[in-house]
């Protein structure tokens, strides 16, 4: 299939995985992040991938960072055909002590950008169409990470909402990973990691290739009649309460 896609949050992690996904798929790839490290994987990537994988330094919680998306989306040859919501952040803390800056840099981020990429890349999407978003099983709620269920929760109403506006010419769709194993798990202590883990019923955390997989499949024409769906990518666990 010939399209580009934007990835946010590709500079690594389940994000570069999905950028990786579809570039072996033949799509042209914008992988955005505020990280600089993203033009290293996106140059990594493209010395494999069929078609172009450019990158976007941008913070797509900015007016600023998300038009220099927009113009770098332009500048590829391919029609726009998908953008994948993955840019996230935490700032975990109890509520007695989690501050107003965290609390709002987090929804700003998960929830504010993706509305707003949304609103400026959906009518530029060829028919046919698709938008993805990141949430997480998180959205039913974790101990010091009020602000990120919020935010992930959020994003699971967005993509209801967006999919009954914008069909039938662009699908959104939204999936959410349980326990992936990515940099930020690594770093979770191994005694609350092997706890994690205990509860999969499949026994390991998942990988971020699996994401990347789901998230392909929803953009592209093989699931050209599912809108408006959640996507628990969690090796068996249920979406309720961790």
């Amino acid at each position: 299939m010939s399209g580009a896609v934007v990835v946010t949050g590709a500079a690594r992690g389940i994000g570069a995985a999905i950028a990786e996904r579809f570039a072996a798929a033949g799509w042209d790839v914008l992988a955005a992040d505020l990280a600089p490290d993203v033009e290293q994987t996106a140059a990594r990537l493209d010395g494999a991938a069929s078609g172009t994988v450019a990158a976007a330094v941008a913070d797509v919680a900015s007016v600023a960072g998300r038009a220099r998306v927009a113009d770098a989306l332009a500048a590829l040859d391919a029609p726009p055909r998908a953008l994948v919501n993955n840019a996230g952040i935490t700032r975990d803390a109890l509520l007695k002590r989690m501050t107003e800056e965290e609390f709002l840099a987090v929804v700003r981020v998960n929830l504010g950008a993706a509305h707003e990429l949304a609103a400026l890349l959906a009518p530029r999407l060829a028919d046919g169409g698709a938008i993805v978003n990141l949430s997480s099983k998180s959205a039913s709620g974790n101990v010091g990470q009020f602000n990120y269920a919020i935010s992930k929760a959020g994003l699971i109403g967005l993509t209801r909402a967006l999919a009954l506006e914008l069909a039938p010419r662009v699908r959104v769709n939204a999936v959410a990973p349980a326990f992936i194993a990515t940099e930020m798990t690594d770093a979770i202590p191994d005694e609350l990691r092997e706890r994690f883990v205990a509860r999969i019923p499949f026994g390991r955390a998942g990988a971020p290739a699996e994401v990347a997989d789901v998230v392909h499949w929803l953009a592209s024409p093989q699931s050209s009649y599912v809108t408006g769906q959640l996507l628990p990518i969690c090796g068996g666990r249920s979406f309720g309460p961790s």
